[in-house]
């Protein structure tokens, strides 16, 4: 099995460096992931941060798109950007999102908070990633699929407003 982890386009040092410590590679080895791949954006790592992964990890700062490793994955662990979200959710891929609690006017937590309560996705903090990871396990079968909104009803709205 494959994780992919991906910060999006901001930095996120923090999120990138947790995933790659023992700890977080022991847990997910015993889970029975076997590789890793991370979309690190502005993060910058060093060459030698990998080499003593218990999974078989590649990185990468940007891509065209995100769709192959979305498909490819048995779960994506992601910083909580809308687009990121919605992208794998409608992917059908299984979800943990940490906030970036770096970002200033931080949206982030606000989507977060309501896909968990939707019970579609699992959330966490960078600092709990390892307890996150666990409460995914336990819920990761009970997690509901996503259903995308209704774009009509926004546009119907935009016609009566502007009277079309």
């Amino acid at each position: 099995m494959r994780v992919f982890v991906t910060v999006g386009t901001t930095k996120f040092a923090s999120l990138v460096s947790e995933v790659l410590s023992p700890d977080i590679q022991t847990q997910l080895l015993e889970l029975g992931f076997t590789s890793m791949t991370i979309q690190t954006g502005q993060t910058t790592l060093d060459s030698n941060a990998v080499k003593d992964c218990k999974l078989d990890v590649s990185c990468y700062a940007y891509k065209p798109s995100l769709s192959e490793d979305i498909l490819s994955a048995s779960l994506v662990i992601s910083h909580a950007g809308a687009g990121t979200c919605l992208e794998v959710l409608g992917a059908g891929t299984s979800l943990i999102v940490i906030v970036n609690d770096q970002l200033m006017d931080n949206h982030q937590l606000e989507l977060a908070d309501r896909l968990a309560s939707d019970c579609v996705l699992v959330c966490g903090a960078v600092t709990s990633l390892g307890e996150t990871i666990q409460h995914w396990d336990r819920e990761r079968h009970n997690l509901a699929p996503y259903t995308p909104g209704d774009g009509a009803i926004f546009s119907k709205f935009i016609d009566q407003l502007m009277q079309v």
